[in-house]
């Protein structure tokens, strides 16, 4: 028991030591910079983008119902790599969308639509939590998982919308 006692708390020292302190300053580095991208005008331009391509997905969603709003501004927030962000617009979206709801309580096609997008949203800015991981594991190319994401989101966020 000794044996595994030890290994446990060796491991856990290790992983905050190898993986969490180096993370944290580029972790913070990059939330700085879409705190930045944000104040400055990024979210609402991704947001205007969006919403003609939202009020053709959703036509059943009156375009200046409170819904749309949010869901326009989940799914830039989820673009622009702000997760976390995303979710109380996300969670606002769904409450609205069953305020239209004719049986509420029963998921419509609108919010199976919109859960599929959020889910498999694509996603412009780089995983930079991946990012940070794979630089403190040694990685010879930390950022070269970017372009693969950026693949597979849109691919994902394309057979959520077909199907």
């Amino acid at each position: 028991m000794q044996g595994v006692s030890d290994a446990l708390f060796s491991g856990a020292k290790d992983a905050v030591v190898t993986v969490v302190l180096p993370m944290i300053g580029g972790m913070m580095f990059f939330l700085g910079l879409m705190r930045v991208a944000r104040e400055g005008g990024l979210l609402r331009v991704v947001a205007r983008w969006l919403a003609p391509i939202l009020r053709r997905l959703f036509p059943e969603v009156p375009q200046d119902h409170p819904a749309m709003g949010a869901m326009v501004m989940n799914l830039a927030t989820n673009t622009l790599g702000l997760g976390n962000a995303a979710t109380p617009f996300g969670l606002k979206a769904v409450v609205e969308l069953d305020r239209l709801n004719a049986r509420p309580g029963v998921a419509t096609d609108a919010m199976a639509m919109f859960l599929a997008i959020n889910v498999s949203a694509i996603h412009l800015m780089p995983p930079t939590g991946t990012i940070m991981i794979r630089a403190a594991a040694g990685s010879a190319n930390p950022a070269g998982i970017w372009l693969p994401t950026l693949i597979a989101t849109a691919c994902s966020m394309t057979a959520a919308i077909a199907s």
